[in-house]
């Protein structure tokens, strides 16, 4: 037997592919553990007090709480579902279950990546390859918070779409108005997937237009689904959005985002793409492997190439969208292997490849192995980087103003407060007492009060007229920014506080 034929022999041991699979599922944990990604994120922390809020008023809100500069605006709790969950952590497990929560929900979007992959692919190793490189890409661009929840559902429904194209069956299409009742209730991005939705059936509907007027290209793949199936589940997935406390207010939410320009000049993740690290560049290529792929087909399939040509400007636009892109390359390279293995055992008469028949990812017994080895794993990784609850505080006090904080509550200082946006989450969650001026939540408080306090922080000669720190009694800042410097010789203020990261004034 040569090495060839042994290697080969041993890649399909079963037990080495669940080892494969723990492994990477535990070295994408370690990241996490190792960076404390799941108590830096600015923004997990008004997620986390809306979450309390809506538990201890068994209500969802519809204005800015919060706030005292936009108290009264409309705003909706859009991933009210997800901010309870991790309240429910928090309450019961406290810093460990709340930043564990963030853990899990990584690991989750790890292996549901390997799982679409493998269910697409037929592969193993093809789909463990793609989902490292995957997850390379775009896993750690973001800290955990919804959006991850989004990345998990659009897997499943891109997979969906692939594979009920692949096969002309209409079986797990009729699944996915429940995955977006679900989604609409974590997520706002779920209007990616229906977007995605609409785009198929699109295609097909326009397809089997030009079909009908006598127009038929080659080289286009045909349509395979019956249109009125198509149409009837996209407007079963439409209709799934409004289940809910906001019903249709989603929509208005998603039209705030959509046109709301300042926020993308102000905060960097919303940014183009700088192409400053190697996860950039991997990301360049994976692209571009993609749209080779897609090409690269006997008969081109518009709704790939579409979605893809779609999602690399929506990415490239801004880099916190860097997963939709990344998602729809691996899956289209996985899914054009299952395509070739379908192809192969097609007959020349038949109009649909026949499906090849594949073994489950995994049974019962295996996934039930693979999460003892990764529980295992998660627990070894916690006592090797101290994750606990002392060590959780110290690294949340090197990212947020902890000590400033406890300062103005040991002194009760008058308000009203002013902030700035980065921190503006943080002191909603850590300093209730005082309403923020400003925090993450850009479509709240509009593009002409979020462009004044930009211009404000960054030390703009119009800070003497802003209006929300002109009638301020106590400013809470990171000391590097331009606006903390310049108050140091305000004489409406005085310093009171100052430590590494942090200056506070009181109004004199």
């Amino acid at each position: 037997m040569s090495a060839a034929q042994e290697l080969r022999g041993l890649l399909k041991l079963r037990g080495l592919q669940l080892l494969a699979l723990s492994l990477l599922l535990i070295l994408l944990a370690s990241v996490t553990f190792r960076a404390r990604l799941a108590v830096r994120d600015p923004d997990i922390w008004w997620h986390l007090e809306t979450g309390n809020w809506i538990l201890q008023h068994h209500a969802v809100p519809f204005v800015g709480i919060f706030s005292r500069t936009a108290a009264a605006h409309p705003w909706i709790a859009y991933s009210w579902a997800y901010e309870v969950l991790m309240s429910c952590a928090y309450s019961w497990f406290g810093l460990v279950g709340f930043a564990m929560f963030g853990i899990l929900l990584t690991t989750a979007v790890a292996f549901i990546l390997f799982w679409m992959l493998h269910r697409l692919s037929g592969n193993f190793w093809l789909a463990w390859i793609l989902a490292l490189i995957g997850n390379f890409v775009f896993l750690f661009s973001l800290m955990p918070r919804p959006v991850f929840v989004t990345m998990i559902l659009f897997m499943v429904t891109l997979t969906f779409l692939l594979e009920s194209q692949r096969t002309g069956c209409m079986r797990l299409l009729w699944w996915l108005p429940l995955v977006f009742a679900l989604w609409a209730n974590v997520h706002i991005q779920f209007i990616y997937g229906l977007a995605s939705v609409g785009l198929f059936v699109g295609i097909n509907l326009l397809q089997r237009l030009a079909s009908r007027f006598g127009v038929e290209l080659g080289f286009i793949q045909p349509p395979t689904l019956p249109l009125s199936g198509l149409i009837g589940v996209t407007f079963a997935c439409f209709a799934a959005t409004f289940i809910g406390p906001y019903t249709y207010h989603l929509y208005p939410v998603v039209a705030e985002y959509a046109t709301q320009p300042v926020p993308y000049s102000m905060i960097q993740e919303l940014q183009a793409l700088t192409f400053t690290s190697i996860e950039q560049f991997v990301l360049v290529l994976l692209t571009a492997s993609a749209f080779f792929a897609v090409g690269w087909q006997r008969k081109l399939d518009l709704f790939k190439l579409s979605l893809l040509i779609a999602a690399t400007i929506i990415a490239f636009r801004s880099a916190r969208d860097a997963w939709f892109v990344a998602i729809c390359a691996v899956m289209f390279l996985a899914d054009l292997r299952a395509r070739q293995d379908s192809t192969k055992q097609a007959s020349p008469k038949q109009d649909l490849p026949k499906e090849v028949p594949r073994k489950p990812v995994l049974n019962l017994p295996e996934l039930a192995g693979v999460a003892a080895v990764l529980a295992i794993g998660m627990l070894l990784l916690a006592r090797d980087t101290g994750f606990n609850t002392r060590d959780l505080d110290r690294a949340i006090s090197r990212e947020y103003p902890v000590d400033a904080a406890n300062f103005v509550r040991q002194n009760s200082f008058s308000g009203p407060l002013y902030n700035n946006l980065d921190w503006g989450g943080f002191l909603i969650w850590y300093l209730p007492q005082y309403p923020v001026a400003i925090d993450g939540r850009t479509n709240l408080y509009g593009d002409q009060m979020n462009m004044l306090m930009y211009k404000s922080s960054g030390g703009d000669e119009s800070y003497t007229s802003d209006p929300y720190l002109n009638e301020a009694g106590l400013v809470l800042l990171p000391k590097k920014l331009p606006l903390a410097q310049l108050l140091t010789i305000d004489p409406r203020f005085r310093l009171v506080y100052r430590d590494q990261l942090a200056f506070v004034f009181a109004r004199n």
